[in-house]
């Protein structure tokens, strides 16, 4: 194909602090220009943006203005690097962590973005890693047990603090007028698509795995009436929306969404998506058995099969919820690149960051070449990954982390290592919960941020004693989303042609090693006691922290 004739798409994919965009070529996925945005406002623990309204423990929120401005400056700087005519763009896709949700009138407007709001938290968007619900979705799931709630076995027996739901559900009971002003509640990934086209399309993939929706329905106005009362219309007056099935079309680009992007007006929009899920294109793992992980500050675990299973605490399992035709399956990790990052942050001496600083290099890195320079089982610490509480497979996010072993010799390097570890034995006891449950899990591809540290990607594969991809891109959401733009605008007929074509992956990239890997079996063995002590054993230490800080805090 002469360069003249080439076409193109773009990915988009907002992340937890920024949103990357990147510009690929359509008929064999090559990266041609890529840019990010860091969100003005981050993630907002502490106060509103007005620096005065205090948040309780447990919150985070965005400010959704923040996601325009990844289309205004990064998606023209992808171009510009990219060097090709916009001209030649036939479609733009999107992808967002989930469940990322926010409180709209029927316009799309953002309620926080209505001056007699502005210092209402709950007028905010919602981000994934917002736990505060939890209260509520411990209601949620009792409940449901209890009226035997035939949706409950699709989400591995629990339903989480992070879905649409329980944060919901927090909002109708901590501010009714807020609530009472929410006439769409709507998931970020379908809130861009709805600036980029001017209508509201609500996609399949968040509707499934973050909004209950199986076999059709929702959960029904008795369940709903049982929760509270005044609960029991939400799905059918703020929540039920036509879908979009993924990959296909939810409209074309506005003059004014053209006008920020500098792409060109009529141009195929896909459907949203959640970011890890439309990984799963750029991984071309769309076939039964293959896991992608999508590994950043927290690590998202999906993959395809061909039945409907129960696996304990999985995300879910939506028919067509990856792919048409699959049942998708979705577990997770709430926190991997943040609890390292939280440790270098807190708890690393001046020493170590002057000697990494004079080496221009990062105390991450610096960090990461002293503990490989260990052998497996030398720092005598076992970890709990549950600094941001557990997603999969106890789905609690009242748990917290565990560093077990420590003494006056143990050294940051230890800890760090330690703390890769119990990652690590996060996912292996993911993993061995689908193969458990007869979803086998066949091949295991890595993607992500965390996959430059090779260290980390190495002790993942001794650890889970099987071979690891890798998705050859640094931006494989952002690739993924222009994958089904691809699909939407019409050159391929579906994502799996699509992802053959476009998709970028080098199998086993990492082997394991049979010596580290035996040891490793010793301490996940220590880990899995640790595990099931504190998350299944009636040891309630931990909740009953949670609780004295919530209650200490809301003084």
């Amino acid at each position: 194909m002469a360069a003249s004739d080439e076409t193109y798409a773009v990915g988009v994919d907002f992340g937890t602090l920024s949103g990357r965009a990147v510009v690929v070529r359509v008929d064999d996925g090559t990266e041609l220009g890529s840019a990010v945005h860091a969100y003005p406002h981050a993630v907002l623990t502490e106060t509103l943006p007005d620096g005065v309204t205090r948040l309780g423990a447990d919150w985070a929120l965005q400010v959704p203005g923040d996601y325009v401005e990844v289309l205004r400056t990064a998606v023209p700087a992808a171009v510009a690097e990219a060097g090709i005519d916009p001209a030649r763009v036939i479609g733009i896709g999107t992808d967002f962590t989930a469940c990322t949700v926010l409180p709209t009138l029927t316009d799309g407007t953002p309620l926080c973005e209505l001056p007699h709001f502005a210092a209402r938290p709950h007028a905010y968007v919602k981000l994934w890693k917002h736990h505060a619900a939890q209260p509520q979705a411990d209601r949620i799931n009792e409940l449901a047990r209890r009226r035997h709630e035939p949706w409950l076995g699709r989400y591995g027996g629990k339903i989480s603090s992070e879905w649409e739901f329980a944060k919901a559900l927090q909002l109708f009971e901590e501010d009714p007028q807020v609530y009472a002003a929410t006439e769409r509640w709507v998931e970020a990934a379908d809130w861009i698509v709805w600036q980029l086209t001017g209508s509201y399309v609500r996609n399949a993939c968040t509707a499934g795995y973050k909004g209950l929706l199986q076999n059709g329905a929702y959960p029904d106005p008795a369940y709903l009436s049982e929760l509270n009362p005044g609960f029991a219309d939400f799905v059918t007056t703020r929540l039920a929306h036509p879908l979009g099935a993924l990959g296909s079309s939810a409209g074309t680009l506005s003059a004014e969404a053209a006008a920020w992007t500098g792409l060109p007006e009529g141009i195929g929009v896909a459907v949203g998506n959640v970011d890890a899920h439309v990984t799963a294109a750029a991984a071309d793992a769309v076939r039964p058995g293959q896991m992608v992980a999508i590994m950043g500050t927290s690590t998202c675990h999906i993959m395809n099969g061909t039945a409907a299973h129960d696996v304990a605490g999985m995300c879910g399992a939506v028919d067509g919820g990856i792919v048409a035709g699959l049942w998708g399956y979705e577990a997770g990790q709430s926190g991997v690149g943040d609890i390292l990052g939280h440790f270098v942050e807190t708890s690393v001496p001046a020493s170590y960051s002057r000697t990494a600083a004079a080496r221009g290099i990062s105390v991450h890195e610096y960090l990461t070449e002293l503990a490989a320079a260990q052998r497996p089982g030398q720092h005598g610490l076992v970890a709990l990954d549950w600094h941001s509480g557990n997603r999969s497979v106890l789905v609690d996010h009242d748990l917290s982390g565990v560093v077990l072993g420590l003494t006056l010799s143990t050294r940051p390097e230890d800890v760090y290592r330690a703390l890769i570890e119990a990652t690590a034995f996060g996912t292996r006891t993911i993993v061995e919960a689908f193969d458990t449950a007869g979803v086998p899990v066949t091949e295991f591809i890595a993607t992500g941020g965390l996959v430059k540290n090779r260290f980390l990607m190495q002790v993942y594969a001794d650890v889970l004693r099987r071979p690891l991809s890798v998705v050859d891109s640094d931006q494989g959401p952002a690739l993924g989303s222009a994958i089904h733009a691809a699909v939407a605008a019409g050159a391929y007929p579906d994502v799996p042609t699509a992802a053959s074509a476009m998709g970028r992956v080098t199998r086993g990239v990492y082997t394991p090693d049979e010596r580290a890997a035996a040891v490793h079996d010793r301490l996940y063995a220590a880990y899995t006691r640790l595990h099931d002590h504190f998350g299944r054993g009636g040891d309630d230490v931990m909740h009953d922290l949670r609780s004295l800080r919530r209650e200490v805090l809301s003084r």
